[in-house]
């Protein structure tokens, strides 16, 4: 099976360009070559990357390469985590395909996730009040906006403003990291480790990670690798 474009049915639609699921021999860049063919399209586009994981120079490489055809890359579905994240670095929108290998969080955030050593995925927004837990790794599609709390045994990864307080490592993990697209929360603690956010605000488009270095909570450059370890789901 290979990619597909799949034209606009009204002018202020987006055109959609679907990657086959599961990766074969063919790169990203390639299988786009083919599903464009020699179609002249042009406008915007949805981007549906299945199971592909596309980190952020895959996407930039596909950005330019549709703006070659006339084409405006504007939103990317995916089923990875990592796609999303990097979508959303580079500015696009975003949505998250559901998979059966991906549970979605959707409790309030103020009840506890059942006990689960993979990544829990929570969309929507934590406000002042809110505290959302995890006993894995958490990964919100929103932001934490000051007075609310996230906190998880593994990573806490906020795919949006972390500007509340979060926890990773709540059981005692040390390599727990806390990452986010713009990390500027009012309190960190990774483990038994706490410290203040920092104030000047981030570089545009970097998104950061916390992580312990000699006992101490440091902030750098987040790595294009999802800091999950293989095998857990998403």
């Amino acid at each position: 099976m290979a990619a597909v474009l799949i034209p606009a049915l009204a002018p202020q639609q987006s055109h959609e360009l679907r990657l086959p699921a599961g990766t074969g021999g063919a790169s990203a860049q390639q299988e786009v070559t083919y599903a464009l063919g020699v179609q002249q399209l042009q406008g915007t586009l949805l981007l549906d990357a299945s199971d592909w994981l596309l980190l952020l120079p895959e996407l930039r490489s596909l950005r330019q390469q549709l703006r070659r055809h006339n084409l405006a890359l504007i939103r990317v579905r995916a089923q990875r985590p990592e796609t999303l994240v990097a979508a959303a670095a580079l500015g696009l929108e975003t949505e998250a395909a559901t998979t059966a290998a991906v549970t979605a969080a959707t409790a309030s955030p103020d009840s506890a996730n059942a006990p689960d050593a993979g990544l829990t995925i929570h969309r929507g927004t934590l406000r002042s009040g809110d505290h959302l837990q995890s006993q894995g790794s958490v990964l919100l599609l929103g932001d934490v906006n000051p007075g609310a709390r996230i906190s998880a045994a593994g990573h806490v990864l906020v795919w949006g403003r972390l500007r509340g307080v979060a926890h990773a490592g709540v059981q005692g993990d040390r390599s727990a990291q806390i990452v986010a697209l713009h990390l500027r929360p009012l309190q960190l603690r990774i483990a038994d480790a706490v410290a203040r956010g920092p104030a000047d605000p981030p570089a545009d488009g970097q998104a950061e990670a916390a992580h312990l270095v000699d006992g101490e909570i440091r902030i750098d450059p987040a790595s294009p690798h999802w800091p999950l370890p293989e095998g857990v789901p998403g």
